[in-house]
């Protein structure tokens, strides 16, 4: 069942049970990044990841990641708090009710893999349109990105 951003379920011994929000986040939320300390302090698992997608460098200082096939290297994070994909919708300049183009990236579950290719999970993830990515930025072919070159 969900509830608003909660996903709730019924345990074996008729329990409620929270289900944790999982993101995959491959560029300033990252651990060591610049947005890492102010928005997610509050994860309760941090485990390197890979997605399938295309990664592109953005003049802005920030990457952007397309849907695609190759790997982009970043980490899987773990929330109790359904409020944080309000936080990271926000910071990512999404929002669900505006048209796609009028936002700068849109949220949507992928599969995530361990740094084995061995599956971990599905999570959220923010995209941008492809032509947008590519009019703006540089491809990383290598899949990883960061603030610190």
């Amino acid at each position: 069942m969900i509830w608003g951003y909660f996903h709730m379920s019924i345990n074996h011994d008729s329990q409620l049970v929270v289900d944790l929000i999982n993101v995959f986040v491959y560029g300033t939320l990252k651990p060591g990044e610049e947005n890492f300390d102010r928005h997610c302090q509050q994860a309760l698992e941090i485990q390197e990841a890979i997605a399938h997608g295309t990664l592109y460098a953005l003049p802005m200082g920030y990457p952007a990641m397309t849907s695609g096939d190759s790997p982009v290297y970043g980490f899987l994070l773990s929330f109790n708090d359904p409020q944080i994909l309000v936080e990271f919708d926000d910071l990512e300049d999404y929002c669900p009710d505006r048209p796609l183009e009028q936002n700068e990236y849109y949220r949507q579950k992928i599969q995530t893999f361990s740094l084995a290719h061995q599956p971990l999970s599905n999570a959220w993830v923010y995209l941008m349109e492809s032509e947008k990515a590519k009019r703006l930025g540089v491809l990383m072919p290598e899949g990883r990105w960061t603030g610190h070159e």
